[in-house]
């Protein structure tokens, strides 16, 4: 049976934590992001499919930052409008830095990247006073986001790290992604063999009048969620979750941290549910895989990029099945 392979990029493989994310380090990172993921579609057989996703988080914080900067000289554009512009960047640079491996390679695959809306629910709760949870922007230290909650009082500024010096950040509403308007174009593709990167940024979030006409929302959708609901569309039996970190560990930052390998679906949801996992962190991901077996999926890996092989393989990672 061909495997159809869903996988959803952190945030780390297009911009560290350290870096100022220029489009010099950007690139450099999507080329070593990709030339994992090269890796994987050497080790497929010529009827599997794969497709990508990845976050946008830093990247639509520092736009965004650019956007208020030059407010007097241009006019700033909304959340949804700059997350278009950094999906489309960013899946720029994951094609281009790909179809340069699959060159060396000789790796005879083609590679599109898809500009992509998302629809949500206008009466989703996170649109509802502090319930935000999506971090965008820097990682910030404590002092760092006391200042910038002074210069910008209308930001909600959350610590979303339990330990360490930069663990603060800009939150921003991040409902609940509801259905992938540009399946049928997608599915098309992944079809006829093409490498699609889409839902870039969890896709651009829209909400549908009573006339069913679309229009962008200030939000930006959790990409492992929307990724989730683009591996139901594309009839994926696995998905991977790809972050900094080898495994999900429970217990995370305490005298009993433990890291979690293969495990099952009923064990990730007690977990989940004792509050293990944090929000706007690890959270969406283990519940991004929940729904994904929830919804028929074979299973659903969480790992870092460097070990992504050695997790399709079975050998690590956080491996979630029924």
């Amino acid at each position: 049976m061909a495997d159809i392979i869903l996988i959803a990029l952190g945030g780390n493989a297009i911009k560290q934590a350290d870096e100022k994310g220029s489009s010099e380090e950007q690139f450099k990172n999507c080329y070593k992001t990709t030339a994992y993921i090269s890796n994987i579609i050497k080790n497929l057989s010529p009827e599997d499919r794969l497709v990508i996703t990845h976050g946008n988080g830093p990247q639509v914080g520092n736009l965004m930052v650019q956007q208020k900067a030059a407010q007097d000289i241009v006019p700033a554009h909304p959340m949804d409008v700059v997350g278009a512009m950094t999906q489309g960047q960013i899946g720029y640079m994951l094609q281009q830095t790909l179809m340069n491996h699959f060159k060396e390679q000789r790796i005879n695959k083609s590679v599109c990247a898809v500009l992509n809306q998302v629809l949500v629910d206008r009466n989703d709760p996170e649109f509802e006073g502090e319930n935000a949870s999506k971090p965008v922007g820097n990682f910030l230290t404590a002092e760092e986001a006391r200042e910038l909650k002074n210069k910008q009082p209308d930001y909600i500024i959350k610590k979303v790290k339990p330990n360490g010096e930069r663990c603060w950040r800009r939150v921003v509403p991040s409902p609940d992604p509801i259905s992938n308007l540009d399946g049928e174009v997608i599915n098309k593709l992944v079809d006829a063999g093409v490498v699609v990167i889409a839902s870039g940024g969890g896709g651009i979030p829209v909400l549908e009048d009573e006339n069913g006409q679309l229009k962008g929302v200030e939000a930006v959708i959790d990409k492992d969620l929307a990724g989730e609901r683009l591996a139901e569309i594309i009839g994926a039996n696995i998905l991977f979750v790809l972050t900094d970190v080898e495994k999900a560990k429970i217990n995370f930052g305490q005298p009993d941290e433990q890291e979690l390998g293969k495990i099952t679906y009923e064990a990730a949801r007690k977990y989940y549910e004792e509050g293990q996992f944090l929000a706007g962190s690890m959270g969406p991901k283990v519940m991004a895989c929940l729904r994904f077996i929830e919804n028929g999926g074979e299973k659903a890996i969480i790992s870092s990029l460097d070990k992504v092989l050695e997790a399709y393989r079975g050998e690590t990672g956080t491996i979630i099945e029924k």
